[in-house]
């Protein structure tokens, strides 16, 4: 079963909303100061160590996270990253289904960047 199917089920619509880039894509596309980058780890992951000016929606936050992510822009990319890999791509699919146009994320998350 291909990673959209496992992710977003049988809705092709949705897997080109969605793409995971090796590191070195996913550096290139960020160097964009206008870019929507967020770190969807807890706030003390967060506080040790995080990319750039990536800001802080924390995934288990049910609540901050709706709401913070209603103040971004939806017809905008959103770089998406986690520490390996999971909870991004959990947020990736709320973010389809709040209706994002485009998501990508860090392929292994945060402990794979160098």
């Amino acid at each position: 079963m291909s990673l959209f199917k496992t992710l977003f089920g049988s809705k092709a619509e949705q897997s080109d909303k969605f793409e995971v880039l090796e590191v070195s894509k996913y550096k290139e596309a960020i160097k964009d100061p206008k870019v929507q980058l967020v770190d969807v780890r807890t706030a003390k992951e967060y506080k040790r160590w995080h990319i750039g000016k990536a800001i802080n929606i924390d995934f288990f936050d049910k609540v901050d996270f709706q709401k913070s992510f209603e103040k971004l822009q939806k017809d905008k990319p959103v770089y998406l990253y986690c520490q390996s890999g999971n909870r991004s791509q959990k947020a990736a699919r709320k973010l389809i289904e709040m209706g994002f146009e485009k998501i990508y994320d860090l392929k292994g998350g945060i402990i794979r960047w160098q």
